[in-house]
């Protein structure tokens, strides 16, 4: 309500932005009545904000998993890959903001990669840590891009 009235406009990112209405689309300055403003309004995005926030938390724990891969079987690969594709999630999550399309299409894509692996290993091996958890997130994840894509 303070920042509504303080003319603050909240974005998807959290960011706020001032934004100055002064008269018509047309540019002519004030709309009739001497000392009016037109109201500004107040804008939140949850479904954006929560699309981010799992992103954010699954490229973090995917880049910890390939550490705690390495740390414990020596495995690079482990180390690489989790870097690699937890890196392109938060970067994913990063760009929702600014460029949906690029953002929810570059983390559908590595939710869809990572659960083709995952999933394939935990059929092999029906070990739950870590390929079952991972299938897990990655499903949660393509799902959570869809419905943010249908959405948008």
């Amino acid at each position: 309500m303070i920042a509504a009235l303080a003319g603050a406009n909240f974005t998807a990112g959290g960011a706020e932005q001032k934004r100055a209405h002064l008269g018509k689309p047309g540019g002519d300055i004030g709309n009739g009545a001497a000392g009016q403003s037109r109201a500004v309004g107040l804008r939140v995005r949850y479904r954006m904000d929560a699309t981010r926030l799992y992103f954010f938390i699954f490229g973090v724990l995917t880049i910890a998993g390939g550490i705690m891969g390495y740390a414990k079987a020596g495995s690079t690969a482990s180390i690489i890959a989790g870097s690699i594709s937890g890196i392109l999630l938060l970067i994913g999550a990063w760009l929702i903001p600014t460029n949906q399309v690029a953002g929810l299409a570059l983390t559908l894509i590595v939710s869809l990669l990572l659960l083709i692996y995952f999933a394939s290993k935990f059929m092999r091996t029906s070990a739950f840590m870590p390929a079952g958890l991972m299938s897990i997130l990655s499903v949660i994840g393509l799902i959570v891009a869809i419905v943010a894509w249908l959405k948008k």
